[in-house]
Order: structure tokens, then C-alpha cells, then sequence
């Protein structure tokens, strides 16, 4: 490659790897085992030739770094690999490709399909991978951005919400304002997303999960359906912050942009974990675009396999994309502990969550909670104070609660569980004692209870609405034939698939929806809600969304009024959970150890306030008392009755204890909105009660209060 330049240029130094900017000018230091050479390409412009080519000569051990004067923050620049081309053995270089750098902070703009010049091999060709690509794509490519990282942070500090105090929200960034209802200053942006933090607040979260904001790739064979990455769990870039997320053009605003979206958050009490994709990347498998990784150092990058006479032609998949990171390898480690290091002290967040987390755990290709990574996070002095969530599977391995104990994990079957009882599916009252009460056969080993991210629904799945709308999944949008997506919903769309016009059906899903709540808000552990789920945002029966970036599933503001009925319901919820300590533990105490026995503070019985029995299959109706032990002026101890009606018929539930106390209504579901769910000033009395009536599919709280206390201290 012919090189010129008139730039001054020095050694430089190999650490920090990227770009990093100082008054005299600019270092690049990048990583390549097997490489035999590196080329630093300078632009002006994203979609013009280089103004320079840089030979990088500079060598320490395995990084290629140089030092060019006079550049500045804006700065456009990429990289060219020469080196082998044999990829049976790994070895994937290809010097016409431009390389974005993997510790760019930020890139000019995404990936267009339209030249085909993305591959290293020629698409067209029998040998597929196998065969060599000449054409060169450095016109079509995005480039990486120098980036300055003076910001005014305003004495920004992060709200340290306690763990066990958290009411996680997961939302899209974009999906959260994009729609026209959202009526917002900068629509499906970081800035825009800031016009909705009063909603936020309103609703009681204080956390907010976004969906991947790292850089991503959108696959060919999804744009050529007019389909695109929606999700984001295609990362190309994992110091970048996602380029289409902003609302200006000039080079490097997504950085600016974020850090005052993270501000205002913090404002506003509330803190950032970010959903990240280290697991895999989006240059996929084989077939797959060369960006960077692949480009640079492949053998390195990636976890490859293969068979006789081509050992390292393929790439591991399992995480079901086409590959999977190299975690074991050293330099990967050092990646993803800077990234996380960077996007904590430079970009101000407060948390994680790990998606395919286990994939982050192999060692010698087999998950270790002692491996490595693990290890490193865990004695990092940034990353170790931060929130670390793991999604604690992958397409091969599953391992919830076998995550080191500084990690909290997503908790699918407690998903699972709350979805089977509420649809009416027998069997599931030990399960579901266990899933309500922290999970302790789960979380155990000295896990705290809040260690268990409890949800109903996520961005994978039905909405809450569509969880009692649709009996199937109605994903032919997506271009597969609806073969895409779970089978497995545990979802019942109350007799009618889809929209309801019966007034019945739809007074029944809302009680649904609110049962669901219920049970999410008043179980042991950190409750994950899912974004729109408040106002009943539908995605029309599609469970797997990931590729549509339009009314699917943007939020329909239009709902917020038409089902508020939902969003007084939620804000009830979440104020009563944060009111009671029952639902905060702190400590390794569970209220049912692992085997379903009951304990002091916690009893489950049957209607007949008798024992229940785990051979009875069929029952449907689930009652459980909690005993609080907080001290409140002149009330010693509270009592808290929960029934759970899964089945279609009433049931009288004896009230135990019912001659000793003064009993009241708090939340019955079966109740028309405002009546439904009580609060301190309107609570109904029971006195004397010795039975209560609970009506199908619903849900109750009842509390008890010693009858010689002055009751009106019962709410604390």
C-alpha cells in the first residue's frame, strides 16, 4: 500500500489502546497478533480518500501504535490489515477492506449493503469464504471519530439506588419516543428520551435498563427485506454510542448527546444500566461482513472451530448469531474490561446487564463461575461497585444462580411460573411459593434475595397486554413464516385472539394485567418492568420483534389516556412496594427455605387456612401470609394476606387469626378501577370478616392489624 503524509509523527506509546486525544496531538495504538502490517488512514471527509496513509511501524509485543502532531478531537480515521489470507486456518486479512478501530469512541454513520464490498471474499464465488475479494471499500465505509472527552457534567453523581430497592424499567431507547403521540422535541433520541423523564418519575422507577446502545450492524439478509437490527444485539462498536440514536450531525454528537441523557437521569434520581452485547458481534459467521475484528485479528477475536485440513474456518456459535468472542483470550478480557471501565468513568452509567452472560464465564470452553473474567471484575475497583446483571444462558448452557454472588441474574422461571398459574395451569403452587417468596433453591450460596431479577415480560416475548391478547405468537412481519420466536408463552388471550370488542374480555384482560403486576411488585426480589407495559403497549402478537423498527414497537402515547386506569394501578404498586420493607431484603433470609416449608414470617395454606396439600394437583388459588417485623409508632406487627385466584370459579378463603385482628381491604382485582386498589385514606374495613370472597382470576391483599392497636397506624 502506498503511503504518504506530511503529518509529524512519533513513536507513540501502546497504552491506552484507540484514540486518545492530548494537546499536542493523537496516539492510535491497536491490537494484532498476525498481522504483518498495519495502516493508520486520516479523512476530512467520511466518503472521500484518505488525506494521509500512515505506515504504523511503532511494535510493542502484539500493539501497533504511533503518535500523529497536530491532529484534533473530530478526527477521522480507520485502519487497513495486510496479512495473511487463509481463512481454514484462521487467517482472514485482506488489505482492501477499512477497518473501523475497536476502541473507537464513536463512528460517522452505518454500514450501507449497497456496493457488496463489505466481504473479504466474493460473494458470488463457488469457494465462498474461501475465495478472495479485491475490491476496495474505503469510499463506502464509516470511519472511527477521535473523540474529546470534556463534558460538563453539571457536579453530576450517580443516585446509588440500594440493589434491593431497585424498580428496573427495560426500555428501547428509540422505541420509547419515536412515535408521533410521543409529541417530544427530538423523537427516538437520546435527547428525545429526556423529554419523558417526568413519565419515568411519575411511575416510581429508579432505574432505567436500555437496550443495546453500542454501535451496531444491520444484517444484509434483514435489509434486504426492509427489515433492520431494531434491537441491537449486533455490536460492532463497544465503546461507541449507537450514531442513528442521535439528533445532530456533526461528528462525534452521540457522545455529548448520551452523557446529558445519563445527566438528566441522574437528575432526576433515577440510573442508567445498559444492556450489553459481549458475548458476540455483528460481523456474524463466515459469511459474514468484514468490519473490524475479523479484519484485524480474527484468531484472536473470535472462538473458532473446525474440522480435518480447515481447523479454524468456522467460528463457535453459542449464542445462536454466527460466533462468539474469545472471552479466554487475554486481549478479549482486556476489551471488555476497558469498555465496561470506559462507559463507567468516562460515560457516567451506573450498571450492566450481560446478555448470554454465560458465554463471559467459559473456561476451556465450559462455564466457570471462578473463570478468569469473572475474577477480574471482581477485583477491578471501578467495575466491581457498579450493578452486574447477568442473562444467565446461552443456546447451550443454562445457569441461573450459578453466577459469582456479586451478580444478580435475570430469573426466567419465575416468568415462567407466574405466567403457568395465572393462565390456570395446575400443578404449580410449590413452584409458585418458591418463585414468590426469592427463589431460594435458586439463590442460594449466600445470594441475597435481590439477586433474583424478577420479571413477567421483557423485551423478548409478549408485552403484558399481548400475554393475555394472544394464545399464539403472530410474527409473519418478521419474514420467517412465524417460525421465529417461543413457543412457549404460558400466554391465553382470554377467548378472543387479538383485539376484543366484548366489553367482558376486555374488563377480564386488564384484571389479568393487573394480576400479573400483582404478582411482579409484591414477590421477594428486584422487579424488571417492561416499557409500555404500564399503558398496555401491544406489539400485535409479535413475540420476537427484534427487526422492526417502526409502530410495532414504538410506544403509542395514545394509550397512556386511553388505559391510565393501568398507569394508577402500576403507580399504586410500585408506591406500596417501596413503602414495605418485606419486599427489600437485604440479607440471605428467604421467607421459605428450599424445600416449600413455611416460616415464621411467611405461611402459605389453603382456603380452609389449613396446610396445603402438594399432591393436589389442581388447585388453582394460592393464599400466603406475611408477617412484618418493622416497628411503626404504637403498632408492633402487621399482617399482610395475599390470595392468589388463578381458577374461574369463587372461592371463600377462611381468614386466619380473623377473631384477633381488624382486617382490611387493600387490593382486590375483580374491583372496577379506583376500588381495585386502596390507598391509606379509602381503605375499606372487613371487621368482622371470617371469610373473604375471592372472585375468579384475581388478586387480593388483605391486612390485619391487632385489634387493641389504633388501626389508622397500620399503613406505617
Amino acid at each position: 500500500m502506498k503511503t504518504h503524509t506530511s503529518k509529524k509523527l512519533s513513536p507513540g506509546f501502546s497504552d491506552p489502546q484507540g484514540a486518545t486525544l492530548n494537546q499536542d496531538g493523537v496516539n492510535f495504538s491497536l491490537y494484532s497478533k498476525y498481522a504483518d502490517e498495519i495502516f493508520l488512514l486520516l479523512f476530512d471527509k467520511e466518503s472521500e480518500n484518505p488525506t494521509d496513509i500512515i505506515k504504523v511501524s511503532q511494535k510493542t509485543g502484539h500493539i501497533w501504535h504511533v503518535f500523529v502532531h497536530g491532529l484534533k478531537a473530530g478526527q477521522l480515521y480507520a485502519y487497513k490489515a495486510n496479512g495473511k489470507f487463509d481463512p481454514k486456518n484462521g487467517y482472514r486479512f485482506n488489505p482492501h477492506k477499512c477497518l473501523i478501530d475497536p476502541y473507537a469512541k464513536a463512528v460517522t454513520g452505518k454500514y450501507s449493503h449497497e456496493n457488496g464490498g463489505n466481504y473479504s471474499y466474493q460473494k458470488n464465488s463457488p469457494k465462498k469464504d474461501l475465495s478472495f475479494d479485491s475490491q476496495d471499500n474505503t469510499l463506502h465505509t464509516p470511519k472511527s471519530i477521535v473523540i474529546d472527552n470534556t463534558f460538563d457534567w453539571q457536579n453530576d453523581r450517580s443516585p446509588k439506588i440500594p440493589p434491593e430497592k431497585l424498580i428496573i424499567y427495560e426500555v428501547h431507547l428509540k422505541g420509547f419516543t419515536a412515535h408521533s403521540s410521543a409529541t417530544v422535541s427530538a423523537p427516538g433520541t437520546y435527547l428525545g428520551f429526556i423529554d419523558k423523564i417526568p413519565h419515568l418519575k411519575e411511575l416510581g422507577i429508579n432505574s432505567v435498563e436500555l437496550l443495546p446502545v453500542h454501535e451496531f450492524y444491520s444484517n444484509e439478509f434483514l435489509t434486504e427485506k426492509g427489515l433492520t437490527n431494531y434491537w441491537g444485539y449486533n455490536t460492532i462498536g463497544f465503546f461507541a454510542p449507537e450514531i442513528s440514536y442521535s439528533s445532530q450531525t456533526y461528528p462525534g454528537c452521540q457522545v455529548n448527546e448520551f452523557k446529558t441523557l445519563v445527566r438528566e437521569l441522574h437528575k432526576a434520581g433515577i440510573e442508567v444500566i445498559l444492556d450489553v452485547v459481549y458475548n458476540h458481534t455483528g460481523e456474524q459467521n463466515e459469511l459474514g461482513p468484514t468490519i473490524n475484528f475479523r479484519g484485524i485479528d480474527n484468531q484472536t477475536y473470535y472462538g473458532l472451530q473446525g474440522e480435518k485440513n480447515q481447523p479454524y474456518r468456522y467460528y463457535r456459535n453459542n449464542a445462536g448469531t454466527g460466533n462468539i468472542l474469545n472471552v479466554e483470550n487475554p486481549q478479549v478480557q482486556k476489551l471488555i474490561l476497558d469498555s465496561l471501565r470506559y462507559w463507567v468513568e468516562e460515560m457516567h452509567v451506573d450498571g450492566f446487564r450481560f446478555d448470554l452472560a454465560t458465554i463471559l464465564g467459559y473456561e476451556n470452553g465450559v462455564f466457570s463461575k471462578n473463570n478468569a473474567f469473572f475474577r477480574a471484575v471482581a477485583r477491578d475497583p471501578v467495575l466491581k461497585n457498579v450493578k452486574l446483571i447477568a442473562e444467565p444462558w446461552d443456546i447451550t448452557t443454562y445457569q441461573t444462580g450459578n453466577f459469582p454472588k456479586m451478580w444478580a441474574e435475570w430469573n426466567d422461571k419465575f416468568r415462567d411460573t407466574v405466567r403457568r398459574f395465572l393462565r390456570g395451569d395446575t400443578g404449580q403452587l410449590s413452584e409458585l411459593a418458591l418463585r414468590i417468596s426469592g427463589s431460594s433453591d435458586i439463590f442460594k450460596d449466600g445470594k441475597p434475595p435481590f439477586k433474583s431479577i424478577n420479571f413477567i415480560t421483557c423485551h423478548d416475548g409478549f408485552t403484558l397486554y399481548d400475554l393475555y391478547s394472544y394464545k399464539k405468537k403472530h410474527n409473519l412481519k418478521n419474514g420467517e413464516d412465524n417460525r421465529d420466536g417461543s413457543d412457549n408463552n404460558f400466554s391465553w388471550n382470554c377467548g378472543t385472539e387479538g383485539i376484543a370488542k366484548n366489553p367482558d374480555i376486555v374488563r377480564l384482560r386488564k384484571q389479568m394485567v393487573k394480576n400479573a403486576i400483582c404478582c411482579l411488585l409484591f414477590s421477594v426480589g428486584t422487579p424488571m418492568i417492561l416499557g409500555g407495559d404500564e399503558f398496555l403497549r401491544t406489539q400485535q402478537g409479535n413475540n420476537n420483534s427484534y427487526c422492526q423498527d417502526n409502530e410495532i414497537n414504538w410506544f403509542d402515547w395514545s394509550l397512556l389516556q386511553k388505559n391510565r386506569d393501568i398507569l394508577e394501578f402500576f403507580k399504586k404498586a410500585i408506591r406500596c412496594r417501596k413503602k414495605y420493607e418485606l419486599f427489600q431484603k437485604t440479607n440471605e433470609h428467604h421467607f421459605l427455605n428450599g424445600d416449600g416449608k413455611n416460616t415464621p414470617l411467611f405461611k402459605w395454606f389453603n382456603p380452609c387456612c389449613e396446610n396445603p396439600d402438594d399432591n393436589n394437583y389442581h388447585e388453582k388459588l394460592f393464599c400466603y401470609q406475611i408477617q412484618t417485623t418493622k416497628q411503626t409508632p404504637r403498632l408492633d406487627k402487621y399482617i399482610f394476606l395475599f390470595i392468589l385466584n388463578a381458577d374461574n370459579q369463587i372461592h371463600n378463603v377462611k381468614i386466619p387469626e380473623a377473631a384477633s385482628k381488624i382486617w382490611y381491604r387493600i387490593v382486590d382485582t375483580s374491583f372496577d378501577a379506583g376500588e381495585d386498589f386502596l390507598t391509606e385514606s379509602n381503605e375499606v374495613l372487613l371487621d368482622p370478616i371470617i371469610s373473604y370472597q375471592s372472585k375468579p382470576k384475581s388478586f387480593v391483599i388483605l391486612s390485619g392489624v391487632e385489634k387493641q392497636v389504633d388501626s389508622s397506624y397500620y399503613l406505617g
